[in-house]
């Protein structure tokens, strides 16, 4: 690119910055826009391009002799009239909502150099995929494991140092034999977005940890970048992707689009704001000025704008056309869907229509709480089977109805609609909240080193200490914990719907009672691999074998009367409304029949009682495949007409054929 370079014409389309081989074309939406100009960096000088051509609300330009790893921002001029919605600043440089790649801090060290701005980068999208495709498994076999990239392998003492704590590290071999140990089909990662630490945070020393404070939609961040071998954040992304799926793992995606890193009013002008503040969020009518504020976060994305709704569908199609994505979890999904069409055009799409579709089916605005309410195709985070079964587990305060509701796959929230099972994605424990052994360990939340004065985080999290507080030497409090544990990961993978697990649980990490972690970036939430419990990696790998070994575990229609499901008392008859209305009853069995005529009979006895039941066991001979209390968990044990079932634990049974016995 010359020094006295100027800009073609160019054409509106596609929206962002991209290279053909010859040059770079810019477009950038702003309906309100009076002026904009392309800003180009080449080391410390600056060049200003003016965007003279703006078609269909539409600013764009070409750039002939560009290439990749060019460096732009934009100036937009425009009204800076807060009280009429706009909040046009020609002096702030603003990110490319299209940038495929970010540099620059924020803030910056020193405000009054413009390089060290956030600047979006031109990127090339080549790369050798190989013979990569996606996994596609069925959404009745999956089970997913929530981790975070960093957190995930950042003690992992058998992953290179250089790659711990990165996207490379996420796909070492390590990592992988433990996923293929485990038997879990899909890594759901926090959100990988470029994302910004919030000012009251940096200030405090902390940062935001989660990431769910989203500045560039399509821009993998880069603090999780190893860099290995010069290799860019892009490609390190792409090879993790390609090295999970060769291993037969669906790499997941949790995705902010309610709201953005601009946060309130007061907030930062980086993007959004600065290029078209009354197109790009919700504002109130009665007060422009301000914000809609359904994300808790400080506002609200406008999904009601036809080109903000594309800005989204187009950021979807991208990390799954060009980065290889199997699916999104959609953080707040209520808010996205709130007056929009963004369900209806996800449903349609044909880049989109056969990924994985998760929603949190709830934000913060009025009448937030959707669980169940999305559209066939879309699975949803159950928090009622969270707090159901906690609620059974460990304060008693829900009795073996609400139970079997959730074993059932709760089907009076999900069966609408021609929807199944899969509708509902279960889960114990997730990034927010405690994590399982903390559950069984505090009776409430110790956030003292957030900053907050143990103020934020959820206080009513149906959380039991078994009897003391914190880490214990007791064995009594150990083993309650110990039993604790087991049950709600064996209730959990017996369940019909979609399992997810929180990375670490499955190896017994600790928060120290921290239910929002969301600041700390330490060993509080790094997986500590060290002094990870090996008989826990074992139990809950095999429950997730005998989850796949059984298909009536995991069914793709409902259960539907006696021919299905039949639920027992301990005293060997069907349960009856009176049983199912006990306040006092914390004993029962569910025996699934299979879907196909050769799937042998499955039992599954429950006990949350202190002491040991005797279980009356249907007509048959059976055999025991799992016993949650037990040291040995997966021993067999033939049992012929009762069968003692441990305090606070959960056996599983298959009939033995005529044949066999």
């Amino acid at each position: 690119m010359s020094g006295g370079a100027t800009l073609a014409a160019g054409r509106p389309w596609p929206l962002g910055a991209h290279w053909d081989g010859h040059g770079v074309n810019f477009a950038l939406f702003s309906a309100h826009a009076e002026a904009v100009e392309l800003c180009v960096f080449d080391g410390q000088r600056q060049q200003t391009l003016a965007l003279r051509h703006c078609s269909d609300q539409v600013w764009h330009g070409y750039l002939a002799g560009a290439a990749p790893g060019l460096r732009y921002a934009y100036r937009v001029r425009g009204p800076a009239a807060p009280e009429q919605g706009q909040r046009f600043d020609s002096r702030r440089l603003l990110l490319d909502p299209y940038a495929r790649a970010v540099v620059g801090r924020y803030p910056p060290v020193s405000p009054d150099d413009p390089t060290q701005a956030l600047l979006a980068t031109v990127v090339d999208e080549d790369f050798d995929w190989g013979s990569d495709a996606p996994p596609a498994t069925p959404w009745a076999d999956s089970v997913f494991l929530e981790v975070h990239v960093k957190g995930v392998s950042r003690q992992h003492p058998d992953v290179p140092e250089a790659l711990r704590g990165t996207y490379a590290g996420l796909a070492s071999a390590a990592m992988i034999e433990h996923f293929q140990r485990l038997g879990v089909t899909a890594v759901s990662l926090l959100p990988v977005h470029h994302f910004l630490d919030e000012q009251r945070l940096l200030e405090q020393g902390r940062v935001n940890y989660w990431g769910y404070n989203t500045l560039a939609f399509f821009a993998p961040e880069p603090r999780y970048a190893a860099g290995v071998g010069g290799q860019s954040v892009i490609d390190e992304f792409k090879t993790m992707v390609r090295t999970l799926h060769a291993a037969g793992l669906e790499v997941i995606l949790d995705v902010v689009f309610n709201h953005t890193a601009e946060t309130d009013e007061f907030g930062p002008t980086l993007t959004f704001r600065g290029i078209d503040n009354q197109s790009y969020y919700l504002l109130p009518k009665g007060n422009l000025a301000a914000y809609e504020n359904y994300s808790g976060c400080g506002n609200t994305f406008n999904l009601t704008q036809p080109r903000v709704l594309q800005l989204v569908m187009d950021a979807l199609r991208y990390w799954v056309g060009v980065m290889h994505v199997d699916g999104f979890r959609f953080d707040l999904a209520a808010a996205l869907a709130r007056n929009s069409a963004f369900l209806p055009a996800l449903r349609q799409d044909p880049v989109l229509q056969h990924v994985k579709l998760i929603a949190e089916p709830w934000d913060m605005g009025p009448y937030g709480y959707q669980l169940g309410r999305f559209l066939p195709g879309w699975s949803e985070w159950n928090d009622r089977f969270r707090d159901d079964v906690r609620a059974f587990w460990l304060t008693g305060e829900v009795g073996v109805g609400a139970l079997a509701q959730r074993l059932a796959g709760s089907s009076e929230i999900f069966a609408g609609g021609g929807r199944a099972p899969q509708a509902g994605v279960n889960f114990i424990t997730a990034h927010d909240g405690f994590t399982l052994r903390d559950l069984v360990s505090y009776q409430s939340k110790h956030n003292e080193l957030n900053g907050e004065d143990n103020r934020d985080g959820h206080g009513h999290n149906l959380s039991w200490n078994c009897g003391e507080e914190g880490e214990s030497s007791d064995p009594a409090v150990l083993s309650r914990r110990r039993r604790l544990q087991r049950a709600l990961l064996t209730t959990l993978l017996i369940a019909q719907g979609v399992p997810m697990l929180q990375g670490g649980d499955e190896l017994g990490r600790t928060q120290a009672g921290n239910n929002n972690a969301y600041c700390q970036d330490n060993a509080m939430t790094w997986v500590d691999w060290q002094d990870a419990d090996r008989e826990l990696i074992d139990f809950v790998a095999g429950l997730i074998a005998l989850r796949r070994r059984f298909p009536q575990l995991r069914r793709s229609s409902w259960l539907s009367g006696d021919a299905d499901a039949v639920w027992w008392h301990p005293a060997g008859r069907p349960m009856g409304v009176n049983d199912w209305q006990s306040a006092t009853l914390g004993t029962f069995a569910l025996q699934l029949a299979g879907e196909a005529p050769d799937d042998g009979a499955l039992l599954c006895l429950i006990n949350r009682d202190e002491i040991p039941v005797p279980f009356l066991l249907p007509p048959g001979a059976w055999q025991q495949l799992c016993d949650s209390s037990a040291a040995s968990p997966f021993a067999s044990v033939q049992r012929e007409t009762t069968s003692p079932v441990a305090a606070r634990s959960v056996q599983l049974l298959t009939r033995v054929p005529a044949a066999g016995r």
